[in-house]
């Protein structure tokens, strides 16, 4: 039987009712032509009717790859779990999906991306879902919101269950009808390579999953070879998973990106090549969060000021003494930043996805540098649920995979929301004061458990560009004070809640509000 069909093939196969897994991360490996050709069927027929998708990272985003958009409608879809969802500015429309759950038209999930994978190789297995510490006493845990992120998600989808002394979360696994996936080719038999995917992601563990349990999978590629053409140690999907092959030609490698060869490893570019910040504030920051590595660590790192923080290695002349792990699968290399964020030029190695998040979920890994919404008088942090924007996160992603048994966690981001910042004499200058404290009593959700934290003697610091606290088992320490920066008036103010100082505090090196190289060395602090 040929397997290559057109989009508006593909989309017919998807039945009312069905449960469709999607492998993506925002326009990275993407499968979006299946996509739109699903929805432009509804549009047509009114068919597929109250679909159920799973997305354990984010399929689309706000710049050109519409993914989750495209099934966003009234009638098609009736319940979605996803890791992340498409997330950008405030100023921006928010995309389909958030209206959507925002008027309760579709019952939403926040999953941790680990424990979706983990829920496909369960179901792959046929065994009864996934028994897991990630997520507890953080919005995953049934005692809070169990990953509910509006009214109509009423149905429970994790229970907390007693297992041989212990307490666990326990997520059922969920069989898909049909597995939407995406390569770079296809031979005739389905056999699939990735030689120019910036990441595998989970794609060989969806097809599984469906295939075990009857359904189909299809595989959106921007070509078809003959048999016998591809070598076997490249196919990462073996042609017996695949039941339908999809070409789309014009496939963005990821958002706005048409190919970059550096991405998916088949060159290696001049270190020179890559740009390394200008002195700001949030430099600064980044500067002081890199000063809490150490040679021969593997790390970690997150979406925001973190993100710079192998720049500033690169700039240091550090680059290669420590190795990046992200959890869309590259391991070292340089991650990159903006619009391919999630991908790493470079990389020594591309892991899948699922076994990239039992590492983290294990703590296998040294550090991890993330940022914060919020933070309160526990320690726990919120970077998933803004009630005000929610279209402005992207909800948890790999965020409480990552988190929760990481040895070493340094979050990072500014003080108080809506400040005016400069640098000034070596030091912090605040022109005016912000008005959104992000010192709070309480975090509007807990995307990591502060309170858990402790428990395990996790190592917690929070870097912003005024102070640097620790986690204590007496709540938040003030350890270190940016020079310019007043105690009483700019922090312990600024904050909702009592901070404590620590006897012996420390004032932050000067050289990291300066321009030029800082003299950074990999021992957990800098020559001064």
């Amino acid at each position: 039987m040929k397997k290559e069909v057109t989009a508006a093939h593909a989309a017919e196969m998807i039945r009312d009712g069905a449960v469709v897994s999607v492998s993506s991360s925002s326009g990275l490996g993407c499968p979006d032509a299946v996509l739109a050709a699903i929805g432009a069927r509804f549009e047509r027929e009114g068919h597929p009717r109250a679909i159920t998708t799973l997305h354990p990272i984010a399929a689309g985003d706000m710049y050109g790859i519409k993914g989750i958009d495209h099934l966003a409608k009234p009638g098609l879809l009736k319940k979605t779990l996803c890791g992340s969802y498409p997330s950008g500015p405030s100023s921006a429309e928010p995309p389909e999906i958030w209206k959507m759950i925002g008027a309760n038209e579709v019952a939403a999930y926040n999953v941790p991306s680990g424990i979706l994978f983990d829920m496909h190789r369960e179901a792959a297995a046929k065994r009864p879902g996934v028994l897991t510490k990630v997520g507890l006493g953080t919005f995953v845990d049934p005692e809070n919101e169990g990953c509910a992120m509006n009214v109509a998600a009423s149905e429970p989808i994790v229970a907390r269950v007693s297992f041989d002394g212990e307490d666990w979360l326990y997520f059922r696994a969920i069989a898909p009808d049909v597995a939407i996936i995406r390569a770079t080719t296809a031979d005739e038999r389905g056999n699939l390579t990735y030689e120019h995917e910036g990441a595998y992601l989970g794609a060989l563990d969806q097809a599984l999953a469906a295939r075990n349990n009857g359904g189909v999978v299809i595989a959106q590629v921007k070509r078809v070879v003959e048999n016998g053409t591809l070598r076997p140690h490249n196919v990462r999907v073996p042609g017996v998973l695949v039941d339908r092959i999809v070409v789309a030609p014009d496939q963005l490698q990821t958002t706005q990106t048409p190919y970059d060869p550096a991405i998916s490893g088949e060159i290696f570019r001049p270190l020179s090549s890559f740009s390394t910040p200008g002195m700001s504030v949030q430099k600064a920051i980044a500067r002081r969060v890199a000063m809490e590595l150490a040679e021969g660590m593997a790390v970690n790192i997150g979406f925001g000021i973190s993100a710079n923080v192998p720049r500033i290695l690169l700039e240091e002349g550090q680059h290669g003494k420590v190795t990046w792990v992200i959890e869309q699968g590259a391991v070292g290399g340089v991650p990159l930043l903006d619009f391919k964020f999630g991908c790493a030029s470079n990389a020594e190695a591309i892991m899948p996805s699922p076994q990239q998040f039992t590492y983290f979920q294990a703590g296998g890994f040294d550090a991890s540098l993330l940022s914060f919404l919020e933070i309160d008088r526990e320690g726990s942090v919120n970077v998933s649920r803004l009630a005000a924007r929610p279209h402005v996160t992207a909800g948890a992603g790999g965020f409480v995979d990552i988190t929760a048994r990481a040895r070493k966690i340094v979050f990072s981001g500014f003080f108080k929301a809506g400040a005016k910042l400069s640098l000034n004499n070596g030091g912090i200058a605040i022109d005016q004061e912000g008005k959104v404290n992000k010192i709070v009593e309480k975090v509007e959700q807990v995307s990591f458990s502060g309170r858990r934290a402790v428990e395990q003697g996790q190592g917690i610091t929070y870097v912003t560009e005024r102070c640097v606290m620790k986690l204590t088992s007496d709540g938040l320490l003030v350890t270190e004070l940016a020079p310019g920066i007043d105690l009483e008036r700019d922090v312990l103010a600024q904050a909702d809640i009592p901070l404590r100082v620590a006897d012996g505090l420390k004032t932050s090196p000067a050289i990291l509000y300066g321009e030029g190289p800082m003299g950074l060395e990999l021992n957990g602090g800098a020559r001064v």
